[in-house]
């Protein structure tokens, strides 16, 4: 099992803020996000734009691998001044 977080607007957008993903052996995160977006039109918001991720709290790239047990969170560009 995988814990799915979003934040900010992905989490208004999609409606949950944490999901429970069964895991189906070793994939990158692109290749569960592109499972979730093709889970239906309230996903496709993880698509549309740049969305930032990381895996067990330490920010990493699409093609990082992803473990049974690990933590993924999605979440926007942070912009400050």
């Amino acid at each position: 099992m995988i814990q799915i977080k979003f934040f900010a607007m992905l989490r208004e957008r999609i409606g949950l803020a944490t999901l429970n993903f069964e895991y189906a052996g070793e994939k990158t995160v692109a290749e569960i996000k592109q499972q979730l977006v093709s889970k239906g039109a309230q996903w496709q918001v993880l698509a549309e734009q740049e969305v930032l991720c990381a895996v067990n709290q330490t920010l990493c790239g699409p093609e990082s691998k992803v473990n049974d047990g690990d933590e993924i969170a999605f979440f926007p560009p942070v912009t400050g001044g």
